[in-house]
């Protein structure tokens, strides 16, 4: 057994021994940080399902294929594989869906292709913009426009540095 494998528990039993010396009453704390909670998903819930909805309707409706269809041209000339389209444009929506793109791409061109390579930079250098969004901004009265705009240039400025490295790679 590896010894960073008992650095959890250890940190458990350290805490629960602490709480011990110091008379905390630990069920006690647990159920109100619960009652915390609750509100808090109550709030959330709303938000994250209308996000998982959209990514749905999104690769349901063949939005996400037109899409992809129709800016292969402009990824082609940015560096970007045309193959790897329809991941670029899910990621920022839903990440078990990108999860499964990524690996149809990888089980149909191979691990060590370009196009898989850069499937991988996709997915891992990218971040589930909408969804976050979501989950840190439910409730907020403030003007979203900004944060998620800067968040997907980002995404797509580090995937077009990306596949440029992959291609030199």
């Amino acid at each position: 057994m590896k010894y960073a494998a008992l650095i959890i528990p250890l940190l458990f039993l350290a805490l629960f021994i602490w709480a011990l010396v110091r008379r905390v009453k630990l069920y006690d704390c647990f159920t109100e940080g619960v009652k915390g909670a609750v509100p808090l998903i109550l709030s959330l819930f709303p938000y994250l399902v209308c996000v998982l909805i959209l990514s749905e309707l999104f690769e349901a409706s063949g939005l996400s294929a037109r899409l992809t269809q129709g800016l292969s041209p402009v990824f082609s000339f940015l560096g970007i594989p045309p193959e790897i389209g329809k991941l670029v444009l899910l990621k920022p929506f839903s990440g078990s869906g990108a999860t499964a793109l990524l690996s149809e791409l990888l089980s149909e061109y191979g691990a060590d292709s370009y196009i898989a390579r850069c499937a991988c930079v996709a997915y891992g250098s990218s971040e589930t913009v909408f969804y976050i969004c979501a989950v840190y901004f439910a409730g907020s009265k403030k003007r979203l426009f900004k944060p998620v705009a800067i968040a997907l240039a980002a995404n797509f400025v580090s995937l077009i540095l990306g596949c440029s490295l992959c291609r030199i790679l």
